[in-house]
């Protein structure tokens, strides 16, 4: 046994342990007695000692089995190696009182011996497994403990929580989130108290703020693989936009637009950058070394979109202008959503009477909700206006209907706010009124500013002006509003926007030569309805704010109010629009509609593909794409899910649920790539919006690095409010 090498020698008894000693039966052992004594090995010895006596017919002695495996020296002991290296066969001395055998069991080596054998064979009750079972036990603790850290960390990032808290100490009230969390989860959950805070292990309790940070940057880092993993080597688009965190310094936030794998459009939040300043230089330099680090393939860049500012469109130094000579194919986009919000803000201030109408709400809303009295009063008001309709009948009673509102202020970076901030002027126009005179009347509690404020706010609201811009202003916003709402979602392709801003002019153009009636009846109405006297439309009307161009026109007040404002604004806005959505490169992108049409003009998409992706197309693939657009041409007449199709990004989808994508690939490329182009850069907003909120003025001093991780790692969703 001592010849074996030391790693293998319990292998090897173990091997023998479960063969059993060698104890052969022979008809007649070998003699070792003399002429007249004869003295032999006796088979019925086995049966006595059964565990361990063996015999070998080679040197006719016999052996103690378990001795000689467990014998790792030649020599141990006087008469031990009898029964290990030389053999037994003194025959004479086995029977009786002096019996060896009796002898050699009972010596200190061979109880050794038997002990060893009993616990090698326990193989339950051996080291190596207790070991392992107390690692597995520890493992499975350390990896309960650490998920239960990774959920709390991720649910608090997930609703943009703090993690950390002011005072952390045991013996404070509030430890923060991260730690209160967690001692909610404890406080549940039997299985997790035993393993986290006070029962874990002091080198390994994964609650330091830098196990936080580490966990967070594993966790973004993952979703930007995954991202990476999503583009693959699909083209792609990228946005960028900058704004200034709460520490006054400047962030750059770079999102992706790309169709995946399925046919959907993906936008997808990258990263936050911080940068020196806004230069173009710098945000291309910046931009470039975040898509390298990304592993980013730049030749796929297919289409960059960026707001309206001189270093991001301008046409020699711009940002855009420096990303093509890089990617001469990579297309500008303005962002529609901003686009829209120039057109009616233009719109706005370029007609006196609305933009001082705009001035006037904003003046009135602070008024009246300027302070909670007022507002639980403008409250109190509606809810009895609300019963009074319901006994009398005018209004039904329902699930989520009359709710008790207040009104809306309008922001200056979302226009779609002034739409609501309209909406809600007009369903609480008569208790704003209500809440103004007892403003004025209440001398005993009200000061001599704000009983003058809300007698200007109230004349304001008793001007048939100001009542008439109102419904004016509602009845164009609620035709963009929608317009404004779709420009914001992701999965809106650009050609789809344009039809939408096609639409919008249509509509707007339609209220400008056949509203007037209906928008004078709805004034009429209400102006009626609030008990106010309403002027002559056929007496002259006179302002020292207007003027006609010649002193013997005598304007009515009809011809004021339908021309110099009705009409003149909606002029306005139908030529903003116009100026700010007729790009010619929009024009040719436009011809590609027809994919998703019955009637699919061939010429023109080989055109668009010749014009615009070239290093997109060899040669040999335009021959084929005209091929392959003649056979789909006929197939969407025939296939009842294509014929059904009605934007091009349903086409794409439906490409890839048929599985036509693999026998029409280059129509699914062109498909592809001009989804890829962006409609609006509302997911950097979003972006921002959330920076604003997680960096705020208690958490200024964070770090650039963790609060990118934060930001990718809760990616917002559209229906996000911007």
């Amino acid at each position: 046994m001592w010849e074996y090498p030391v790693n293998l020698r319990e292998q090897v008894r173990r091997t023998y342990l479960s063969l059993g000693p060698y104890q052969i039966e022979l008809t007649e052992y070998q003699d070792k007695g003399t002429k007249t004594h004869s003295r032999r090995f006796q088979y019925s010895w086995f049966s006595i000692f059964p565990n361990w006596l063996e015999y070998s017919p080679t040197t006719h002695s016999s052996y103690c089995f378990i001795c000689y495996l467990f014998n790792d020296k030649p020599s141990v002991g006087n008469g031990y190696n009898a029964f290990t290296v030389k053999g037994f066969d003194n025959w004479k001395k086995v029977n009786g009182k002096e019996c060896l055998f009796l002898k050699h069991i009972n010596t200190s080596q061979h109880r050794n011996v038997v002990a060893f054998t009993e616990n090698l064979l326990n193989q339950a009750a051996h080291i190596e497994n207790f070991i392992s079972k107390k690692n597995e036990e520890q493992i499975m603790k350390n990896r309960l403990r650490l998920k239960t850290t990774v959920d709390v960390v991720r649910w608090l990032t997930f609703q943009e929580c703090a993690l950390r808290g002011h005072d952390e100490s045991s013996g404070s009230n509030n430890r923060g989130n991260f730690l209160e969390l967690l001692q909610l989860i404890v406080s549940y959950n039997d299985e997790v108290a035993k393993v986290i805070l006070g029962n874990a292990p002091y080198n390994s309790k994964y609650t330091s703020s830098d196990i936080q940070k580490e966990l967070l940057s594993l966790i973004a880092n993952k979703v930007r693989k995954h991202i990476r993993s999503e583009v693959g080597d699909s083209c792609f688009c990228v946005m960028v936009d900058e704004s200034r965190d709460e520490s006054k310094k400047e962030q750059m936030a770079i999102v992706l637009r790309f169709v995946d794998a399925e046919g959907m459009i993906r936008e997808r939040f990258l990263d936050l950058v911080h940068v020196r300043d806004t230069c173009s230089a710098t945000l291309k330099t910046s931009l470039w070394k975040q898509l390298l680090h990304y592993q980013f393939d730049v030749s796929k860049i297919r289409g960059q979109g960026y707001d309206g500012a001189s270093n991001m469109r301008g046409e020699w130094n711009g940002l855009h202008a420096l990303v093509l000579n890089d990617c001469p194919y990579a297309y500008y986009v303005h962002c529609f959503a901003h686009r829209l919000q120039l057109a009616l803000v233009c719109a706005s201030r370029e007609v006196i009477p609305v933009h001082q109408f705009f001035t006037d709400l904003v003046f009135i809303i602070n008024v009246v909700c300027a302070s909670s009295k007022c507002h639980d009063e403008l409250q109190k008001a509606k809810g009895n206006e609300i019963k009074e309709l319901l006994e009398l009948g005018e209004i039904k009673s329902g699930k989520g209907l009359n709710q008790v509102g207040t009104l809306s202020r309008a922001g200056d970076t979302r226009w779609g706010s002034h739409f609501k901030s309209v909406c809600s002027l007009i369903n609480m126009f008569d208790v704003t009124r209500v809440v103004l005179q007892g403003i004025i009347e209440d001398i005993s509690r009200s000061t001599y500013a704000q009983r003058t404020d809300a007698d200007t706010s109230y004349s304001k609201l008793q001007s048939y002006e100001f009542v008439f811009i109102l419904h004016l202003i509602k009845e164009v916003m609620g035709r963009t509003d929608t317009l404004c709402q779709a420009l914001q979602k992701k999965s809106q392709d650009i050609l789809n926007a344009m039809e939408l801003v096609s639409a919008t002019k249509v509509s707007l153009n339609d209220f400008r030569n056949n509203g007037w009636d209906s928008l004078l009846a709805k004034v009429t109405f209400f102006y009626t309805k609030q008990q106010i006297e309403l002027p002559d439309m056929t007496a002259p009307y006179t302002s020292t704010r207007y003027r006609p161009r010649k002193k013997y026109l005598h304007v009515t007040f009809e011809h004021y109010y339908r021309v110099d404002l009705f009409t003149s604004t909606l002029d306005k806005q139908l030529h903003e629009l116009d100026s700010r959505f007729n790009e010619q490169a929009m024009k040719l992108l436009s011809l590609s509609s027809s994919l998703a049409s019955k009637k699919i003009n061939v010429d023109e998409i080989v055109l668009l593909v010749e014009k615009y992706y070239p290093e997109d197309f060899t040669e040999q693939e335009m021959i084929h794409l005209c091929s392959q657009l003649e056979v789909f041409k006929v197939e969407v007449t025939k296939n009842t899910k294509l014929s059904s199709v009605s934007t091009i990004s349903d086409l794409c989808k439906t490409l890839v649920e048929t599985q036509k994508r693999e026998v029409y690939y280059l129509v699914d490329r062109v498909v592809r790539l001009i989804l890829t182009f962006l409609v609006s850069t509302a997911t950097t907003e979003r972006g921002f919006s959330s920076m604003k909120i997680i960096k705020n003025r208690l958490r200024s001093k964070m770090s650039y690095e963790y609060l990118a991780n934060i930001l990718v790692d809760r990616v917002p969703d559209e229906t996000d409010t911007l």
